[in-house]
């Protein structure tokens, strides 16, 4: 798969390729949108001034997302005012080891350097014991989230992972990813948090008992970015409906869900709009959304979409801003490593959590942006005027639901949890 820049076109502020819009007639609607006149100006500094007791619109968040920066002032003292009504004074992040369980994987997303094929230079599955000599080396520095990240599984489209799993005594990735996540809740400290792709809800109701809280990016609701020469072209488990239905399952299922949008791949402003209100959707539905990531797309060099054009400063200052007005009341967190050297600034756009940050390990998926160090990370909350309190993998306000799930579950948490639900303070060693 290969991009063509030179193809592009900026609808609503992202670049898109020509060549698939054409044929749907919506370049010169969509250049039209592109102005955002004085009289939809004066209409947004209006909806600023109410905004944040309730959630806006759908219009008012696309009208505020093509707002210039002349406006964006107003709308991140909104989106601050909205902060304050919902967590005041408090930003968390989660103390965490990375744990690239397998970075084998059956899709081709045009922007990641994480997966591999196998026999491809860094192509690795993480044994038994490679896990817990990561998982005992975090305990040592403090840390209380095990991070599970691993491709899509893989032995679907690779022998050599049924293979690897064969040897390891495992009937897929699911199970392995299972088996660890136990092994890591019985044997250490930490809790197990997995991000494993596409899941059935019987693999959802599994992977529960053994992690207080799971994960899934929606990533977008676009079903564009499916197509030839798009983001998710070769990437079958991208497909928008797929990822919704596991989220929703996840809700019927009352499992405490990390989720969120990632934005500057090729959506239309719209269309970020539309998949932020999807999660509010299914949020409000079953209450079990407990934090919302906005991750903003960083080119890496050897892929398809190596030269596409990263959102800047402002752009992701709107965005975290309307999905903060957009959802008042749910936990919103940007990653610090993927804005340094001036992530302090998305303090300024109304989130309320850094995410997980690793003194250990790095971010394999983005292994380029090393996470901030964490006295840094500190010094920086509370040059915001912000107390930096570490939380676990489950947020306080969801571990009765994550509880629910094990009677291991719940007598984990309890010893790991201050009596506000956050993480007990502990010297790393």
């Amino acid at each position: 798969m290969r991009f063509f820049p030179e193809l592009a076109i900026f609808c609503c502020g992202q670049p898109r390729m020509s060549s698939i819009f054409e044929s749907q007639g919506v370049i010169s609607k969509q250049r039209r949108m592109a102005t955002l006149f004085p009289d939809a100006v004066s209409a947004a500094a209006a909806e600023l001034a109410d905004a944040g007791a309730k959630p806006i619109s759908r219009e008012a968040a696309c009208r505020l997302l093509r707002a210039d920066d002349g406006l964006l002032p107003s709308l991140l003292s909104a989106a601050q005012r909205a902060r304050a009504r919902f967590k005041p004074g408090v930003i968390t992040y989660s103390r965490k080891v990375f744990l690239p369980l397998t970075n084998l994987c059956r899709d081709y997303c045009g922007y990641c350097t994480f997966r591999r094929d196998p026999g491809a230079a860094g192509a690795h599955t993480m044994t038994p014991d490679e896990v817990m000599e990561v998982v005992r080396a975090g305990e040592r520095m403090g840390c209380t989230e095990a991070l599970f990240s691993l491709g899509d599984k893989p032995e679907l489209l690779f022998p050599q992972m049924r293979d690897t799993l064969r040897r390891l005594g495992y009937k897929s990735t699911l199970h392995y990813l299972e088996a660890m996540c136990e092994k890591v809740l019985r044997e250490s400290s930490l809790l197990p948090h997995p991000n494993p792709g596409l899941m059935s809800a019987e693999w959802l109701e599994r992977l529960s008992r053994v992690a207080p809280s799971l994960g899934l990016m929606l990533e977008t609701t676009s079903t564009r970015l499916l197509a030839k020469n798009a983001a998710h072209d070769n990437a079958p488990d991208k497909e928008p409906a797929k990822r919704l239905r596991v989220i929703e399952d996840a809700g019927r299922l009352k499992i405490p869900f990390t989720t969120g949008i990632l934005i500057g791949v090729g959506e239309t402003r719209e269309e970020r709009v539309d998949s932020l209100l999807a999660i509010r959707d299914l949020h409000e539905k079953y209450g079990h959304i407990q934090e919302v990531i906005v991750q903003n797309f960083r080119a890496k060099p050897g892929t398809p979409m190596a030269d596409w054009p990263e959102p800047d400063r402002g752009e992701m200052l709107r965005t975290l801003a309307v999905a903060r007005l957009l959802l008042p009341e749910m936990n919103i967190q940007a990653p610090p490593n993927l804005s340094d050297p001036h992530y302090a600034d998305l303090l300024d756009g109304g989130i309320n959590d850094w995410g997980g940050v690793s003194p250990l390990t790095p971010d394999f998926i983005n292994p380029e942006k090393p996470w901030p160090h964490l006295q840094e990370l500190q010094q920086r909350t509370e040059a915001k005027r912000f107390e930096l309190r570490q939380r676990l993998p489950v947020y306080p306000e969801f571990a009765e639901q994550a509880a629910a799930h094990s009677d291991l579950l719940a007598g984990r948490l309890s010893s790991a949890a201050d009596t506000e639900g956050y993480a007990q303070k502990k010297r790393a060693a």
